[in-house]
């Protein structure tokens, strides 16, 4: 990104906050995401080749520190002084985010929100014997498996064959909003947005151990428009 060539530390600081991929990186260091490839995983889009060059730039401005990899070959990654006080912007970024701008079909991806449910999972929540949830997007032809089981639960990509505890049928933008703290899954299932099927007893459970993200309490309320078939903010 190219300087703006002023002292103003807002134009400073921009030229150091404002490139893209920067606040998703720290977004991650900031949830305790210290290795290489656990940052990789929660950006989804970056390539390894423009995140290496992206953490020794904040490595640079000292927003970062490089620390040798306990557990064997290269690095992980740790906020700074500095670095911490940034995670505040990122930190209210995400709060005027989820408060003023609304989501559109161009924001939907279910390789995104999965991983947003599997890594915000409270593992202390999880069952102690496996089950499974396989999570289906109709809309988007794509199937995920989530194994639950504590304290390590895992995600999948393809049937890791155990069989289904629970069959959660989605509409993509619905179970979005749900996470998002928009809406909840009683108002989406009895719009018939959402199905879920299993014993009742683990889909009572399904609504207590589904994680909603740490900005839901800043969420503005919506409800589904059937005669839209859309939703929109409550009281509009």
């Amino acid at each position: 990104m190219a300087g703006y060539g002023q002292f103003c530390p807002i134009a400073r600081a921009s030229e150091v906050f404002a490139e893209r991929w920067t606040p998703l990186i720290l977004r991650e260091i900031m949830h305790d995401r210290h290795h290489f490839n656990e940052i990789l995983r929660g950006l989804h889009r970056i390539s390894p080749s423009l995140l290496g060059e992206r953490l020794r730039r904040l490595e640079k401005a000292d927003v970062i520190e490089a620390r040798p990899n306990p557990s064997g070959r290269g690095s992980t990654y740790y906020l700074t002084p500095g670095g911490a006080q940034l995670a505040e912007v990122v930190q209210a970024l995400g709060v005027w985010g989820q408060r003023w701008l609304e989501v559109g079909r161009e924001h939907l991806d279910p390789d995104v929100l999965m991983w947003a449910i599997f890594s915000n999972l409270a593992h202390d929540s999880m069952p102690p014997r496996r089950q499974v949830v396989r999570f289906e997007f109709p809309s988007e032809r794509r199937s995920y498996w989530l194994v639950l089981r504590r304290p390590d639960p895992d995600i999948c990509y393809t049937d890791p064959g155990f069989g289904d505890d629970l069959v959660v049928k989605a509409d993509l933008e619905a179970l979005v909003r749900v996470y998002l703290g928009q809406t909840d899954l009683v108002s989406v299932r009895r719009a018939g947005l959402v199905e879920i099927d299993g014993p009742r007893e683990k889909v009572t459970a399904f609504s207590r151990w589904l994680p909603r993200t740490g900005f839901a309490a800043h969420a503005r309320p919506v409800r589904y428009d059937r005669a839209a078939r859309a939703f929109v903010v409550s009281g509009a």
